[in-house]
């Protein structure tokens, strides 16, 4: 059978360890949610605390021991998931009373769900037969959300054996997933994040846990992360060769989001959405004629129609009426409410330093910085322990540090074997290099303030857990990284379970920030930033570089047009703050169009002399 969720949103990823154990907290209500496996040596400490718990006994599995990456994260998950099943049988033989398990989670369903009708009729029956007819049903149709994980595709560095040698299928990424494909989940899936990795994508074919039982029918399913309608027909089609559907698609905002940030050449999540509205069809069709035949060369029945294919949104949704039209207009199957869930302890785990760092985020809070190793823009929350330590080494001249889970080790500038850019050891080379070559003095400061930003993002994301839990995770390491998105400083109330959720369906709203923009507005005013810091921070332009702000800056024009017309189709709510807000942004794309044919004319008359 199809597995269909109770609930219309979900909760993505979030850093390694806000959403570690998430489905420890929220599956048994019918909420899905995603954890990611990459980091072994977190996943290790869980699986302690949670064993301690249960009152199990706890045997460690260390790296002596053969493959122990993939055994650590897949009895982490079998643990989990035993888990979430007792919760669940636990939650259907509670009474149906107020402030019950079993109450809450019908109570939390959207209106719209057919159980969640029922049990208002179970609740006015007055028939005593009747209400235990009825009450057997509402049991018996009770069910978990997902247990997905998310693998973020970039983290695939090699691992080496006694000799020196890369492991056969060793490396970071190939563990984790063959660590989640043997474990004992099912209706889950695997989310492939930060763009194609085709030897990870190669080694799905290994599995046979991603092969369909049935039409529509599979034990673990793929999703792939995308920014785009290109992207996704793209990864969708490599896959689709080797026998492998992706069930999912999920996209999201380029800029409007948290963690790592993979911004689109100027065009926005609206037109985004549209394209993959007009063509979903057309895109389970382009897979399946490759997917069909790929099946059947390898001696599977085939199927008569494509498998369904769920496309989600995520990205700085806000309030009941975005998610709304998100679902209704563009025939979204599941929105991603992240950042939000920050401040919902019973989803997530975020030490109390950082809670309250996140309860006082303002917008200047927020920035898209430089801090990953891994050379790409990162949302970052200013003012968390982590920061402080980090600006603490450099005050005592002693910039970088310690690398000791080396998940993003990838610069070879220096040495054979690859660094990372945060460690102590990159930075202090990457100094003296700076310090001594033949560069302006601005360019100079701006480099070094570039390299003195990145991060340990490796401990920084993944210590919230073992803090919160008083676990320990590495010896006096306990600073944490926290990378919510932008729409943080709009949410400033620690809510509980019930009341996020309400937030979501429109039962009861959270008080946000009064002037907060339209989700799709905020994400045009970020991409505006992500420019003009871009230009600015250019230190020449040449006719190429021109010519992608041209094109960048026309994505955002045609943007702009979109949105209009979905105002003068009454599709937006609160029109005018929508316009209001839509024409300033539009005012300042002009300017950044005037600024580039400035550039552009004084470039032509550097040529000319």
């Amino acid at each position: 059978m199809h597995y269909t969720s109770p609930h219309s949103f979900h909760i993505p990823v979030m850093g390694i360890a806000f959403t570690i154990d998430s489905p420890f907290k929220v599956a048994r209500y019918g909420i899905t949610s995603a954890i990611s496996i990459i980091e072994d040596n977190l996943i290790e400490v869980m699986r302690k605390y949670y064993y301690q718990q249960n009152n199990e006994p706890y045997f460690p599995i260390t790296p002596k021991e053969e493959d122990y990456r993939a055994r650590r994260i897949t009895d982490y998950l079998d643990l989990m998931n035993r888990n979430v099943q007792e919760q669940l049988e636990k939650l259907k033989s509670s009474a149906f009373e107020m402030g019950s398990d079993i109450a809450k989670y019908f109570e939390m369903l959207p209106d719209s769900n057919a159980l969640k009708q029922k049990y208002r009729e179970f609740l006015h029956l007055s028939d005593p037969e009747a209400k235990k007819a009825l009450e057997e049903e509402l049991r018996k149709n009770v069910q978990p959300g997902s247990i997905e994980v998310n693998i973020m595709t970039k983290v695939d560095k090699n691992n080496l054996d006694e000799a020196g040698v890369p492991r056969e299928n060793g490396s970071d990424a190939l563990e984790a997933l063959k660590g989640y494909a043997k474990s004992d989940l099912s209706n889950s899936s695997v989310v492939f994040s930060a763009g194609m990795n085709p030897r990870l994508y190669n080694y799905l074919e290994n599995f046979r846990e991603f092969d369909a039982l049935g039409w529509g029918q599979f034990k673990k399913k793929i999703a792939i992360k995308v920014s785009d309608y290109r992207s996704a027909l793209i990864q969708g089609k490599y896959l689709a060769k080797k026998g492998i559907w992706v069930s999912e698609f999920r996209i999201e905002s380029g800029l409007n989001c948290g963690g790592h940030a993979f911004a689109t050449q100027g065009i926005l999540m609206g037109p985004i959405l549209e394209e993959f509205r007009s063509k979903r069809e057309e895109l389970a069709q382009e897979l399946f004629i490759l997917y069909n035949p790929a099946i059947q060369e390898r001696g599977q029945e085939g199927f008569e129609n494509p498998h369904p294919i769920k496309i989600t949104v995520q990205g700085g949704i806000g309030t009941a009426e975005e998610d709304s039209f998100l679902r209704n207009h563009y025939r979204i199957d599941s929105t991603g409410w992240g950042t939000p869930f920050l401040l919902c302890p019973e989803a997530t785990t975020v030490d109390q330093k950082t809670m309250e760092v996140l309860c006082k985020a303002e917008e200047k809070d927020i920035v898209l910085s430089k801090a990953s190793p891994l050379g790409v823009p990162f949302n970052y929350l200013k003012g968390t322990t982590a920061e402080k330590e980090r600006l603490d080494r450099i005050t005592r001249g002693k910039p970088g540090s310690p690398c000791t889970e080396k998940f993003l080790v990838s610069n070879t500038e220096f040495t054979k074997e690859p660094i990372c850019t945060a460690s102590k050891k990159y930075q202090k080379l990457k100094l003296q290099e700076l310090q001594t070559a033949d560069l302006q003095e601005d360019v100079r400061e701006q480099m070094i303030g570039d390299l003195l930003s990145k991060e340990c993002l490796c401990i920084g994301l993944s210590n919230a857990a073992p803090v919160e839990y008083r676990e320990p995770f590495l010896k006096k390491l306990d600073a944490v990284t926290i990378c919510p998105g932008p729409n943080i400083s709009n949410f400033s109330k620690i809510s509980s379970l019930n009341e996020m959720i309400d937030h979501i369906y429109g039962r009861a709203a959270l008080e946000l920030k009064k002037d907060r923009p339209h989700m799709f507005v905020r994400e045009l005013q970020l991409y505006i930033s992500y420019l003009k810091d871009e230009m600015k921070s250019s230190f020449k332009s040449n006719a190429r570089m021109l010519k992608s702000w041209n094109s960048f800056l026309t994505g955002l024009t045609g943007g702009v047009e979109y949105y209009r017309q979905l105002v003068e189709q009454s599709l937006i709510a609160e029109k005018e703050k929508f316009l209001k807000d839509l024409q300033e942004a539009e005012d300042g794309i002009g300017e950044l169009f005037q600024k580039v044919q400035q550039i552009s004319f004084e470039e032509k008359e550097k040529a000319k002399t």
